[in-house]
């Protein structure tokens, strides 16, 4: 009898932290009770992109990242009542660090796609422009790349694992060359240096480029997209975000309330300018 109360006290032992165990799973998993108990949250983000991000070099450290997407960020880290900590990387990374669930959120002018849906979850839209997709060229060629099948006769540049390039697969797919930058600016730069004819670009961060720099234009051309694919959201690791997902969701909600993010992006257009940046 003792010998089966043994066997039975150390079965029960056994479920008790096995169930123990599963509960601390459980709550590992859970990205907004790990940013809570650990204090900060970090936000990888590609300083790059004016006026979402950027850099002001006459500050330093987290304060040197400036934009309406760093605003959000610090927006968000307020509502949770935590510390923010951004990780400036290349576009490329920023996606990858997010997706292997190295860092917390990503905030980087994220435009939605399918293949971006699956790999991560993704906030609501929060920045709408109306402005979409097309072409930077120098400003002689305004009237000369206005087509898909004009435009395959160029030499083409865009940034690498961005929704144009995914554009640029679905509706171009040959030009003379096509060539990959880690950076949209990259591409501007290309084009105005005549290393490529066309930068596929989000218009209205192009826009700003071309008003600070002269010899580039946008032409007519305007790639057909769904309008979810206009907005930019904030992306997360797929696995336990849930919870910080809604906490995300609401504060979006409240900031267009407001029309904050509206009044962000104009101020920090007007800011980028005062200190010179493309």
């Amino acid at each position: 009898m003792k010998r089966t109360i043994a066997i039975l006290l150390a079965i029960a032992t056994l479920f008790a932290c096995t169930a123990c165990a599963s509960g601390a799973g459980s709550k590992a998993t859970d990205r907004l009770a790990q940013i809570k108990q650990q204090g900060y949250i970090e936000v990888c983000t590609e300083p790059y992109f004016t006026p979402y991000e950027f850099m002001d070099t006459t500050k330093t450290g987290d304060d040197q990242y400036v934009g309406m997407d760093i605003e959000l960020a610090r927006y968000i880290a307020e509502k949770i009542g935590v510390e923010l900590r951004i990780v400036p990387l290349e576009f490329s990374a920023v996606q990858a660090g997010v997706i292997d669930g190295k860092y917390d959120l990503a905030i980087s002018a994220i435009a939605y796609s399918p293949a971006r849906a699956e790999n991560m979850a993704m906030s609501k839209g929060y920045y709408f422009s109306d402005d979409g997709y097309g072409f930077l060229v120098r400003t002689e060629d305004a009237e000369k790349y206005t087509t898909i099948e004009e435009a395959q006769q160029a030499v083409i540049v865009t940034q690498s694992g961005s929704v144009q390039e995914a554009l640029y697969n679905d509706n171009i797919k040959t030009c003379k060359e096509f060539k990959l930058v880690s950076a949209m600016t990259d591409g501007y730069l290309a084009v105005a240096e005549g290393k490529a004819d066309i930068c596929v670009c989000s218009l209205a961060s192009a826009q700003l480029y071309a008003e600070e720099n002269g010899g580039l234009t946008l032409t007519s051309f305007r790639f057909e997209v769904s309008e979810e694919m206009n907005g930019t959201r904030v992306a997360a690791p797929k696995e336990g975000t849930e919870s910080l997902m809604e906490v995300i969701n609401q504060c979006i909600d409240e900031l267009r309330a407001q029309g904050k993010l509206e009044a962000w992006f104009s101020e920090y257009a007007d800011y980028a300018a005062t200190l010179g940046i493309e």
